[in-house]
């Protein structure tokens, strides 16, 4: 009888692991896994340069009243600036002298400040049907990257995180489609976007929202990243047949970093203050695995995944009934009765 219900046991469990990696699973799975990959070789061709784009990617050229209007460049994006915040909590002080910052110097820009009642309103009237995955995600971070797609797809313009402190304008961008900063060690950040308003990479962002919502069990972070954060907008970049409009704000080559948005930083553009106020308690030990060597990582999961896979169907296989050959073939053991006495 125990026998019978650890066979039960490893069944369901079996069941249940391969209904949550159903193929569409698994394949999704495996975008986001091949990400450090590919991902050099995909954003190759969309690193803003001096060379390709003959833009100064350190900003000196660009004094802090330019125009795109007044170079006779074609701007491409309106100027739109959004921040959102959403939750019953107000924003710390800190986080509102960062926004400061950032309407002085876009002084004739439109700025947008998206909290829970203008969000769902947005939401529900343009996205009805996202609305329902967007009420339900178990993050609050979720729901505000969701809201960054959404808001640059419908309005266009450049959605900035509050923890970003605006050193000068982001008026020299507006020349290009698309442009996100690059990240560490692969993808770009989302915690600033420049986007053209209805553009077709911003869109495939919205579109996939629904096929990667998934929930990773006790895994707070990975959940945030793979569903809606920077590894999911960096994976849908990598999907894409065309990248020609795209470009990632990385800086020279001797200074490739230049523009990472990575704990407390300077760069050109703005002042980080560090917050990742939304990290969970596993954030650490992703962090930990994220600058180990990303082929050796995936190496270790493919082996951890089959390990447990053939460890499963192993004990389910010991734990089968044994049938009545099986049974005849087995050893006897041989019982000595006592003799009786004359």
């Amino acid at each position: 009888m125990a026998y019978s219900r650890i066979r039960v046991l490893l069944g369901v469990t079996l069941a249940v692991s391969f209904l949550w990696l159903s193929t569409s699973s698994l394949q999704r799975l495996y975008y986001l896994l091949r990400l450090p990959f590919v991902w050099k070789t995909s954003a190759a061709g969309a690193i803003l340069s001096q060379q390709q784009d003959g833009f100064d990617v350190t900003f000196a050229k660009y004094e802090a009243n330019y125009s795109t209007y007044a170079t006779g460049v074609r701007p491409l994006v309106p100027r739109r600036l959004h921040h959102i915040h959403l939750g019953s909590s107000s924003p710390p002080q800190d986080w509102l002298d960062a926004r400061q910052d950032c309407l002085k110097h876009h002084e004739y820009w439109e700025t947008f400040l998206w909290t829970d009642d203008t969000a769902d309103a947005f939401v529900r009237d343009n996205y009805p049907h996202l609305y329902a995955m967007w009420t339900s995600y178990p993050f609050i971070v979720q729901r505000v990257d969701a809201m960054r797609y959404m808001v640059l797809q419908k309005y266009g313009g450049a959605v900035l995180d509050f923890d970003l402190a605006c050193k000068r304008s982001l008026e020299p961008l507006r020349r290009f489609e698309f442009v996100a900063p690059a990240a560490h060690p692969a993808g770009f950040s989302i915690g600033m976007m420049v986007a053209a308003s209805n553009h077709p990479f911003v869109e495939a962002l919205v579109k996939n929202l629904p096929r990667y919502n998934q929930v990773w069990p006790l895994l707070p972070y990975a959940t945030v990243m793979f569903s809606t954060g920077c590894h999911y907008a960096s994976t849908i970049f990598t999907l894409q047949s065309n990248r020609t409009n795209l470009r990632i704000l990385s800086g020279p080559p001797d200074q490739p970093r230049m523009h990472m948005l990575n704990g407390l930083v300077n760069t050109p553009l703005f002042r980080h203050l560090g917050s990742s106020s939304w990290h969970g308690q596993d954030a650490r030990l992703v962090s930990f695995f994220k600058n180990l060597d990303q082929r050796m990582l995936f190496a270790f999961l493919v082996f951890v995944l089959g390990t447990i896979a053939a460890a499963l169907l192993f004990c389910v296989g010991r734990l089968r009934p044994r049938t009545e050959d099986e049974e005849s073939q087995s050893p006897s053991v041989a019982v000595k009765l006592p003799r009786k006495r004359a």
